[in-house]
């Protein structure tokens, strides 16, 4: 079995460095299967991305802002916890809180898959287009942060295949 991963980019472009998300995914080189692999840039269609979860996948990659503990431009890679009170949010169309997201997809009747973060602090999400300094410098580390994260998503799942020839 081939293992399907969903890369997205999630945040609001007009809010500084909450589009850290979107512009990682434009600039990450992951090579593009729509069954195996998808990358899309959700911006703040939450109700969109629960609705692609649907589908099944294996592995979800989210690309997003975090809340900054004082080091703005500072990447973070960590496993979502899906779990969290999965009552605590209603739907909603434009959330992209991972929990609304998740609490959207399980009123849909889906779960969520294995997910792994890479979130980036953020320095300002103040009305205005455009990254701050030390974001925007965090960009290519976390294209490639992504792209190695797919690759490494994809080996068992080849190694399996090759295994069963």
């Amino acid at each position: 079995m081939t293992a399907r991963i969903l890369v997205a980019g999630i945040g609001n472009i007009f809010l500084g460095d909450d589009g850290f998300g979107s512009e990682v995914v434009r600039n990450a080189e992951i090579p593009q299967d729509g069954s195996r692999v998808r990358v899309i840039d959700y911006g703040v269609r939450g109700m969109h991305l629960a609705y692609d979860l649907l589908e099944e996948w294996d592995t979800l990659v989210l690309v997003d802002a975090v809340p900054s503990r004082g080091n703005p431009g500072t990447l973070h890679v960590f496993q979502a916890d899906c779990e969290s009170d999965p009552q605590a949010t209603g739907l909603d169309g434009h959330s992209m809180d991972p929990a609304a997201v998740f609490a959207s997809l399980r009123a849909l009747g889906g779960s969520p898959p294995y997910t792994v973060v890479v979130g980036c602090e953020a320095g300002s999400v103040e009305e205005g287009i455009g990254l701050t300094e030390p974001v925007a410098r965090a960009v290519p580390r976390a294209a490639r942060a992504v792209e190695e994260i797919v690759a490494a998503l994809q080996i068992p799942a080849a190694t399996a295949a090759a295994e069963d020839n």
